[in-house]
């Protein structure tokens, strides 16, 4: 059963890449059915058995690169783990996410088609960027309970974190202006925001900026 069900996930996994590929080609509203299937595979009936439509499975794509971003807030398994150490290791996925092929198509869509589709846009937000920040934020307050932040307005803060996270690193990449950073440029970039994020720039007091020598 196991392995069948490995199997199935499998399928379903390369169905949703190449769907992803199809829309990004041809858009979201000249994108059938027959096209993801004739990149893809299968059959319609399953297709809809599993999706309901084409909008269910676009959500579905969204769905699945969300569930891999917010895989480093599994409230159980940061439990004991300090601010900083959750921020980072849950930057680096969201960062790696939103580098991804696949969201960087699903971003292009969703802006395109903002104004046909508000549907469709207001579900790749809900199950993308409002997920993440919802579960940043009560990250954040249990990090107050301990004493670790003061408290404050969470959904803000968490907002701002995914915002400084995306950057204009994501601008750049969605826009052709260059190919996705490397992996040691993500660690940099989330690196920094971390300690943006958690130690401002450290401003002087107007009349007290120090005197450079």
């Amino acid at each position: 059963m196991q392995v069948k069900s490995r199997r199935s996930q499998d399928r379903r996994e390369a169905l949703l890449q190449s769907a992803a590929k199809v829309f990004l080609e041809l858009g979201y509203e000249a994108t059938s059915i027959d096209a993801i299937i004739g990149a893809a595979g299968g059959s319609k009936r399953s297709i809809y058995s599993e999706f309901g439509n084409k909008q269910g499975l676009f959500s579905a794509i969204v769905t699945q690169s969300a569930d891999r971003a917010l895989s480093a807030l599994v409230l159980e398994e940061i439990e004991g783990s300090d601010l900083p150490t959750t921020l980072r290791a849950f930057g680096r996925n969201l960062m790696e996410v939103y580098m991804s092929p696949t969201l960087i198509a699903i971003y292009r869509i969703a802006v395109t088609e903002a104004n046909r589709f508000p549907e469709l846009v207001k579900s790749f937000y809900d199950q993308g960027p409002g997920r993440a920040t919802s579960r940043l934020s009560r990250v954040l307050k249990q990090a107050a309970d301990r004493g670790e932040i003061r408290a404050g307005d969470y959904e803000r803060a968490a907002g701002h974190f995914v915002a400084m996270i995306r950057d204009n690193l994501h601008l750049q990449v969605v826009l052709g202006l260059r190919s996705a950073p490397s992996n040691k440029e993500m660690h940099v970039a989330v690196d920094s925001a971390v300690d943006l994020f958690l130690h401002g720039v450290g401003a002087h007091e107007p009349g007290k900026v120090r005197q450079r020598r």
